[in-house]
């Protein structure tokens, strides 16, 4: 089977799938490159007002340190620099630096430094007051995204810079995927899908390589498929998950996206225990090959949620 050209960082872009680029909060997640320290920013009381007004798209994270006072609260805020570049616009980071921006510090009635504190939709929410090691925050962005996953935040904010220099409008290339777009361009499969497994064990909240990955798996499941016999055994077994699974693969691959998620919605709501499982996990499988602010798969994910309860 020949294999589809890819030209997103972190994933294949399996042309069949994806659609245009539209602008708007996934913007960040092209081929253009996205400098250092894109998803954060220093506040000021000039700038404040209109970047707490991004939460209303996505969560705004707000940091407030001061190198005099607390001299540990500095590198916390140099850990959620850090941060915002991993999760690429899954949320933005606002810090305050106390020392420079009294003012706005005591605008903000903060009671102590550090203080970390969640902005989603104007709502301003605590989250720490002591400085935690980066992969303590690392774990609880992950668990603060989830949860906003689940009350349907699930905007992107665009980078406030772009890549440096002239080059800036080329296709840019994270170096982190190279081994694995190298797999792919040989025709490599399977070692693709080894290169981007690592890179999600290393780091949960790379979004790109789990794209690449679900998109890796797709193409390994189809290789020596014929599609023909594929829906004709379909045909005959419609509560075959097996089957059903397969088809929907292939619907994906000719592009038929909406098809392939009808199919394992319904198949969801036909089967039960272990088979509905089954069934849904393949389906969120195709929802992160995809794209998870993809309007299909916002329609999908609330077909799946009706047909599980």
């Amino acid at each position: 089977m020949t294999q589809q050209p890819f030209s997103r960082p972190g994933a294949v872009d399996l042309s069949a799938l994806k659609r245009p680029a539209q602008p708007g909060p996934s913007a960040a997640r092209g081929g253009a490159a996205v400098a250092p320290g894109a998803f954060s920013v220093d506040l000021d009381e000039q700038n404040i007002q209109g970047h707490l007004e991004a939460s209303m798209t996505a969560p705004v994270v707000l940091v407030v340190y001061s190198p005099s006072q607390a001299p540990e609260s500095a590198q916390l805020a140099v850990d959620f620099d850090a941060l915002a570049d991993e999760f690429q616009g899954q949320f933005l980071v606002g810090k305050v630096d106390v020392d420079a921006a009294p003012a706005l510090a005591q605008a903000l009635q903060v009671p102590s430094v550090p203080m970390v504190a969640l902005v989603v939709q104007g709502r301003l929410m605590p989250l720490l007051q002591d400085a935690a090691p980066l992969e303590e925050l690392r774990g609880l962005m992950l668990q603060v995204l989830q949860q906003m996953d689940r009350q349907g935040v699930t905007g992107r904010h665009e980078p406030l810079s772009a890549g440096p220099g002239p080059e800036a409008d080329e296709e840019y290339v994270d170096p982190r995927y190279v081994p694995a777009q190298e797999a792919l361009a040989a025709g490599d499969v399977d070692g693709a899908v080894r290169e981007y497994q690592k890179l999600v064990d290393a780091n949960p909240a790379d979004t790109e390589a789990a794209g690449g990955l679900a998109m890796a798996r797709l193409l390994q499941r189809t290789q020596d498929v014929d599609p023909a016999a594929a829906r004709e055994a379909a045909a005959a077994n419609r509560d075959d998950v097996g089957a059903q699974t397969l088809v929907a693969d292939v619907d994906m691959l000719g592009g038929h996206v909406d098809d392939a998620f009808a199919r394992l919605i319904d198949l969801v709501r036909r089967t039960a225990g272990e088979e509905r499982d089954q069934a849904r996990t393949h389906l969120l499988g195709l929802f992160a090959a995809v794209g998870n602010d993809d309007p299909r798969v916002v329609k999908a994910r609330q077909g799946l949620a009706s047909a599980l309860f």
